[in-house]
């Protein structure tokens, strides 16, 4: 398992056409969600960003079906990552602007990070399993 070591995050990844459409939404949230757009555009600059065929399949994309653990709390949750339009926690499908989505994107499978939820608490989470999106549902 990749974690963090001495502060420092996991190597993230980034499939490149996505990495602009998530710097503009966060951009448009930066007045009434900071916190959130912060993160995100943390994340995104420390990024490695690829063409989608260069990414390795078991990296969290747009779309992407993702397992994690909160280690904290032990609670292990499998979402769908998904554009702020398509989001649905009825249907376990979370925005990517939200902080765990913010958290999420770039992941790869068996790696953690430390991460802060509403409250501002860290905690751990854990990727367990990523299973990627078909073609048709990239291009949604």
């Amino acid at each position: 398992m990749t974690t963090s070591r001495n502060g420092e995050k996991p190597i993230i990844h980034v499939i490149d056409t996505e990495a602009d459409a998530l710097y503009e939404l966060a951009m448009s949230i930066e007045e009434r969600s900071p916190d959130v757009a912060g993160k995100l555009c943390e994340e995104l600059d420390r990024a490695n960003v690829v063409a989608a065929e260069d990414l390795p399949h078991d990296v969290v994309t747009m779309q992407s079906e993702v397992e994690f653990v909160d280690e904290r709390s032990g609670e292990r949750r499998k979402v769908q990552l998904v554009w702020p339009r398509d989001a649905n926690l009825d249907q376990n499908r979370l925005s990517v602007l939200t902080l765990v989505g913010a958290g999420l994107i770039g992941m790869q499978a068996g790696s953690a990070i430390n991460w802060p939820d509403r409250s501002g608490k860290e905690r751990c989470l854990r990727i367990v399993e990523v299973r990627q999106p078909t073609l048709a549902d990239r291009a949604a």
